[in-house]
Formats: structure tokens, sequence, C-alpha cells
């Protein structure tokens, strides 16, 4: 049986506690939160059904080495100090990333990749007269150098590409939302596809497609196509395989409904092209509907979530644009739970309901707001109205 070993699992500012959450439900041990990432422990399967199964994961890191460094020498000098063949193959390639907070290095992340890349050749070098080439778009083995202070971490990426390309998505909109922050807002409001769920404003599709997978319980990444860990050299794919099929026999059926409306046919044709690449057309539906025209047309609780244009995407008026939001909700979607993320932040003050839940979160690098608005049938629906 394979021993237990430390990784870290990199995410979004803002989504540290669902990305914990989820891999303590995974059955990560000894969970531990940091900035923008998780710490954890596991096995290798469960690295292999971390990387399958995490959907708010950017991506999955195995620490081999951690040491202090103080500058450029140190940091040549801790990375020569690994037996580096125990990764890579002389005839194999490699490429480096670098994330450096410290003020003992003055140089960018990308000369201390440089550097790094230079002490990985070097070492193959003096000793078997050969190094690996250098390949950044498909390398047999990632390396990820990470300088907190005086503290050097060297792992191996074992996702590769970010996570966050699940493989369904060929056709996009104007900045679609990534999907590993999709994936968290949908976490983040509590849907667990015990309910209706409406995108008002789909775009190509994301949100309702990772909606669908968590209603469903399907694994985030079963449609990419290659992780990292597959060129190691201790890949066990049988082991893969026992991991994919045990983690497809999870798969389950919400019988709600998941609806998306869009008022432009171009991404009303985009989204329904994604779902389909998603293998859930059966599961969404997608409608060319102005949202500020529509009304709740299903019965029972329904959780509606929304990335609204906005900042360069938003060409009209904020004020209107919001207040018709607000009257939207109010008028035509009782018995509902309405999220919505802008980094418009002063712009929620035209919605005129007031929020039940306010979370601090950065997409790209906006820092927005994720907020909750609670719709109720009736006069109780009235109560929660603020004057402007």
């Amino acid at each position: 049986m394979d021993k237990d070993f430390k990784m870290v699992a990199t995410t979004i500012s803002g989504l540290e506690s669902v990305l914990a959450d989820e891999l303590r439900k995974l059955g990560a041990r000894e969970v531990k939160e940091g900035i923008r990432s998780v710490y954890f422990r596991g096995d290798k399967g469960f690295m292999y059904k971390a990387n399958i199964a995490l959907r708010t994961a950017i991506r999955i890191l195995k620490p081999i080495k951690r040491s202090k460094v103080f500058d450029e020498e140190d940091l040549y000098e801790a990375i020569q100090r690994i037996k580096w063949e125990r990764f890579l193959d002389v005839d194999g390639t490699f490429a480096i990333d670098a994330v450096v907070f410290s003020r003992n290095f003055t140089t960018n992340s990308h000369y201390i990749s440089l550097k790094s890349k230079d002490a990985v050749a070097d070492y193959f070098m003096f000793k078997y007269k050969k190094r690996p080439n250098v390949d950044l778009k498909t390398p047999d083995v990632k390396i990820h150098i990470h300088i907190h202070k005086e503290w050097l971490t060297i792992s191996l990426d074992s996702s590769g590409d970010s996570l966050h390309k699940r493989g369904y998505r060929s056709a996009t909109n104007i900045a679609p939302i990534n999907e590993v922050l999709a994936a968290g807002l949908v976490l983040l409001s509590g849907y667990k596809g015990e309910e209706n769920f409406i995108d008002p404003m789909c775009g190509s599709g994301t949100l309702l497609i990772e909606a669908a997978m968590i209603a469903n319980n399907i694994p985030a990444n079963i449609n990419r196509k290659h992780f990292a860990f597959e060129n190691w050299k201790d890949y066990d794919e049988d082991l893969y395989f026992v991991i994919q099929d045990s983690l497809l026999k999870k798969i389950r059926n919400s019988h709600f409904k998941i609806m998306g409306f869009d008022k432009a046919p171009s991404a009303v044709k985009k989204a329904r092209q994604n779902i389909i690449n998603a293998n859930l057309e059966e599961f969404i539906g997608v409608h060319h509907v102005n949202f500020f025209n529509s009304k709740k047309e299903v019965f029972g609780k329904t959780t509606i979530l929304f990335n609204p244009p906005y900042g360069e995407r938003l060409n009209i008026n904020v004020e209107e644009f919001y207040r018709s939001i607000g009257d939207t909700l109010k008028h035509g979607y009782p018995n509902s739970t309405a999220w919505l993320i802008t980094s418009d932040i002063s712009a929620l003050k035209f919605v005129g309901l007031r929020t039940s839940k306010r979370v601090p979160i950065k997409n790209g690098d906006l820092d927005c707001r994720f907020v909750r608005y609670e719709l109720y049938e009736g006069s109780k629906k009235l109560k929660k109205e603020v004057p402007n």
C-alpha cells in the first residue's frame, strides 16, 4: 500500500474553505487552509482522485523538498541536492514555474524559473554528460518552485494544465467565468441539486455546466484528456482506472430543472455546444430569453445564480441595469434564493433588496462580492426591501 505524503491544492482567493471542505469529503487527511491553497495528506491513489474530482482546485502539487534559502546561490544548491533521476529521465523534458514572495530575491519569478532550470540541467550534465530538454507546452515533468520569505518549497505539479481546463468548453463569449470560480460559486450558494437552478444571464454556460455536474455528482475533470502525473515514473495506470471507476459509480441523477437564459442568440448557441461537449444536454435547458422580461415558470424552491456583465463588459447605464435586476427578482421570482457576483460593488445599492450574505472573492484580478438575496412569497418579500 502506498504511503501518505503531503500535498498542496492551489485555488482562487476566497475559495480556500470551499476547497478544504471538498478535500475532507473526498477523504483527505490533515487538511489545513493556507492563502490561495489548502495543505493535506493522502496516498498516490488520492492524488489521482483529487485531480479528477476536485471542483475548486487549480492544481495539485506534491512537495519533494523544503529548505531555507537566502539568495540565488542557496536556491541553485538546494535544487542540485535533489536526485532528479528519480523523477526525470535524461532524455525526458521538463518545465519550471516559480512563485516568489521574498525580499531576499529582488529578481522576478521568470528569472528564478530560469535559474532553477539551469540547476536541474547542470545536475544531469555533471552526472550524465547530457541534459534533458525544456518543453514549456507538454513537458514530461512540471516542477513548481515556491519561495516565501526564506523558505523554498520544490514540488512536482501532478496536474499539468490548470484544472479549470475541464475539457468541455470549446465556445466562449467575452470574459467567460473561470470553471473553478464557477464551481466555487455554486458550492458557496449551498446548491446540491435538490431544487431548481437558473442562470438568467448564462453566457457560454459555464455556471450551468458546473451546477449540473454538482447536482449529478459527476467528477469535475472527467472530460480531461491528460494529467501530468500520467508521465511520472511511478504512474500506476491500473490504480488510476480503479479510482476513476469508483468515482463514476457515485454519479447520481438529479431530477430538478437546470435552466439558462440569455438575450443573445450567439450566447445560447455557444452554451448549448459546451453543454453537448460535457454530455449534459439531458440535464440542462438553455433558452433565448431576456431576463428582464421573464418570470419564474418552475414550481418550488429555486437557486438563481448569475454573473451579470460588469467592468469593461458593461456598456450600459449601471443604475438602470442593477435596478432592473432587483425589480425582476422581486416581482418575478418568489420562493427563490438569488446570488450574483460583481466587481461593481457600489452598483449593488441600486438592486433595492437587502443582501442576506456577502462573500469577498477574486475574479481574476478583480475584487468582487458574491451576494445573496432571499426572495419570499407575498408579503414576506416586501420585508426584505430597503429604500434607496
